[in-house]
């Protein structure tokens, strides 16, 4: 039996994990050299759970590992029983479709990981790899947060280490390395880019990292009303340039390590 995803990616000095908010930007990321996507939408909420048709697409063109954020609204993590229905609804959905893994987190309202609904969405996953996104960063207590995670059966957790970008949370995140003690794949997440990936890798000691190495483009559109109802502008997509760049950083990072 060949290896898992999982051992393979525990066999490389590093993993570029690309946030993907659409097929082209899934394409784009496989294009430049991403380890594996985490394919969602509206990235500028924080990513919701993309549509059925959408994962379909891209399970079927990409050869990557496709991860499927699933979050069924923005805002706090505490959900609903409706919700948490609808997440494991959408869960089910993603293994039946032959993605590689699902991202996922829930909390109390006391801001505690919500170990009896994340061990309905672990089972739910069935055999899919299980990454805690960045639900930890709004914890109470992220050092025990970390424990629970670990006790559920998740291969990562995505963090920004509780502040706005990686870099600034980079302290924080060294602690959860070091916490990990290689039980647990810490992810750092949150303004990482070709130019400051280096010095996370040396800050922190994590090897996997997300980002979205994105760019703006220009509407097509030519008919443009001056007021636009607040839906002007064109979209927002992974860039393949911008990953490749990651990369070449994140391979020169390892070769001089």
């Amino acid at each position: 039996m060949g290896a898992t995803s999982v051992e393979q990616e525990r066999a490389k000095a590093y993993v570029v994990e690309i946030a993907a908010n659409s097929l082209a930007s899934a394409l784009a990321a496989q294009e430049g050299g991403a380890s594996r996507i985490e394919l969602c939408t509206a990235l500028e909420l924080g990513g919701l759970t993309p549509s059925p048709g959408q994962i379909a697409l891209v399970r079927e063109r990409l050869s990557i590992p496709v991860h499927v954020l699933v979050r069924p609204r923005a805002g706090d993590f505490a959900y609903a029983d409706e919700e948490h229905a609808t997440m494991l609804a959408d869960i089910a959905y993603c293994a039946a479709a032959g993605c590689d893994g699902v991202v996922v987190g829930a909390l109390t309202a006391d801001g505690q990981v919500d170990v009896a609904r994340c061990w309905e969405m672990a089972a739910a996953a069935g055999g899919l790899d299980l990454t805690f996104h960045r639900a930890i960063d709004v914890c109470r207590d992220p050092a025990a947060a970390l424990e629970a995670i670990i006790g559920l059966g998740f291969t990562r957790v995505l963090s920004s280490g509780g502040a706005a970008s990686a870099m600034d949370g980079s302290a924080n995140l060294r602690r959860l390395v070091e916490q990990a003690a290689g039980r647990i794949e810490v992810m750092p997440g949150a303004g990482i880019d070709a130019d400051n990936v280096a010095s996370l890798m040396a800050a922190t000691g994590a090897r996997q990292f997300h980002a979205s190495a994105k760019r703006a483009l220009p509407s097509l559109m030519r008919f443009a009303p001056a007021s636009a109802l607040g839906m002007a502008g064109g979209e927002t997509r992974s860039d393949a340039a911008e990953v490749r760049r990651l990369v070449q950083a994140l391979d020169a990072a390892a070769r001089a390590a």
